[in-house]
């Protein structure tokens, strides 16, 4: 039974190849039968002909006639394996290659992050370092803009210093060897120091002139100059700091000749203001 049914897929295998033959047999006859009756190529166009392209397999492209059929191997599993072996292996070194790049990628990428970052970073606290020094050198312009103006003002204070004029001159009278102060000599003082209440830029010049020599004199003056500061200062209170004290002994006056000596015991009190500073307040 089995025998009967491979002669009957053989014969059928055949009939059906030969089938399939005899049409492209005729065809190729026919075109051979075609090609002789051709007229010959003048010899101005002859050239030769393109050879037909050799086949190497029948999978390369082989006409499926019977002896193909029955002569070339059938493709197997193995054969298949050995073909696509080398594929694979080279897929596989692709994909490889493809993850090495992938990670080289995100390797160079997450560095680049790493630099941006730092760069920012560094460029934010530099941003930071610019602000405080300008800050630190608006500050240090303010203050050298005010130590200027303070300084213009001192230098216009110390300029006014000089603007004090003689306002009221009294001269207290003393008996000879006496240092007391008389009722007269008070009433004068009275009337100079009254108005200097609540009053500012002055001061009193009080210089005080005795007859006699030397050390004596001079010791004599200073005490009668002391007992008019020590009436004004106890009395009228007046600032120690607005009286300035000499004893000028048997010294000439202001304005006298150098060889005239004071021939009574006197103390002149002179009253300085200053004007300009009276009038910035």
């Amino acid at each position: 039974m089995r025998t009967r049914i491979f002669v009957t897929l053989l014969l059928a295998t055949i009939f059906l190849t030969m089938t399939l033959a005899l049409p492209a047999f005729a065809q190729q006859s026919s075109s051979d039968s075609g090609m002789q009756q051709a007229p010959a190529p003048s010899a101005d166009t002859a050239r030769e002909p393109l050879p037909p392209p050799t086949p190497r397999d029948f999978w390369d492209g082989d006409d499926p006639n019977f002896g193909n059929l029955i002569l070339h191997p059938f493709a197997r599993k193995a054969w298949v394996k050995r073909q696509i072996e080398p594929i694979k292996d080279r897929v596989n070194e692709l994909d490889e290659i493809t993850g090495e790049n992938a990670n080289k990628i995100k390797d160079i990428d997450a560095r680049s992050q790493r630099g941006l970052q730092l760069a920012s970073e560094k460029t934010s606290l530099a941003d930071q370092h610019a602000s405080d020094a300008s800050n630190k050198a608006q500050t240090a312009k303010l203050a050298a803009t005010d130590a200027n103006t303070r300084v213009s003002s001192a230098e216009q204070m110390v300029g006014n210093l000089d603007q004090y004029k003689a306002s009221t001159q009294t001269e207290i009278r003393f008996r000879p060897g006496q240092t007391l102060l008389s009722k007269q000599a008070k009433d004068a003082l009275d009337q100079m120091a009254a108005p200097l209440k609540d009053q500012h830029s002055y001061v009193i010049e009080v210089r005080g002139f005795s007859p006699g020599r030397g050390q004596a004199a001079i010791a004599a003056s200073q005490k009668m100059a002391d007992s008019v500061v020590r009436y004004l200062v106890l009395t009228h209170n007046i600032p120690v700091y607005r009286v300035y004290t000499v004893g000028m002994g048997n010294a000439p006056a202001a304005g006298e000749e150098a060889t005239k000596r004071p021939t009574r015991a006197r103390v002149e009190v002179s009253l300085l203001k200053n004007d300009v500073l009276s009038a910035q307040r």
